[in-house]
């Protein structure tokens, strides 16, 4: 069996929640979308999300049967990324039986950046009322759409009917 390694002060490793929502974007598509995402930071290398799964749309990742070993995490698996006709090989990794000290990422999944780009929200998207639609769609003289803008084409029923 593989040595395993535990984060130290010459490799530390800490797992926090991140502090707000973050999406991920895949060819234009959003397939990420969670407030429960964990920022893992290993050493000098860059910060990781980590997304639960309940919050990524699994039904564009297909298991493949690559595997890494990190002595410090453990074993990953991997999934490809299949969605409007493009397959990006092993472009998601997931540690789904980390060692002790990794628990909190188990199950869970990260993206690499070159194929997902993965973002902090700055803020929670705001309801939009009714109201704020209405306001900016009518003539701007009210607050209902009843106040039509000015026609620029006509139809049938503004034409004088043909004599013979």
């Amino acid at each position: 069996m593989p040595e395993m390694k535990l984060p130290n002060a010459d490799h530390p490793i800490t797992i926090t929640a991140t502090p707000r929502r973050v999406r991920g974007l895949f060819n234009g598509h959003t397939i990420v979308d969670s407030a429960g995402a964990l920022t893992l930071k290993e050493a000098s290398y860059k910060a990781v999300q980590y997304i639960p799964r309940g919050d990524v749309s699994m039904e564009f990742l297909h298991r493949t049967e690559h595997r890494t070993y990190c002595p410090y995490k453990g074993y990953a698996s991997y999934f490809s990324l299949v969605m409007d006709g493009e397959i990006v090989e092993n472009a998601v990794w997931s540690y789904e039986d980390p060692y002790p000290a990794m628990a909190a990422i188990a199950g869970a999944l990260a993206f690499y950046p070159n194929h997902v780009e993965i973002y902090e929200l700055d803020e929670a998207p705001a309801a939009i009322s009714p109201d704020q639609v209405i306001l900016h769609t009518d003539s701007g003289s009210g607050r209902s759409q009843r106040d039509h803008w000015p026609k620029t084409v006509t139809g049938p029923e503004d034409e004088t009917p043909l004599s013979r």
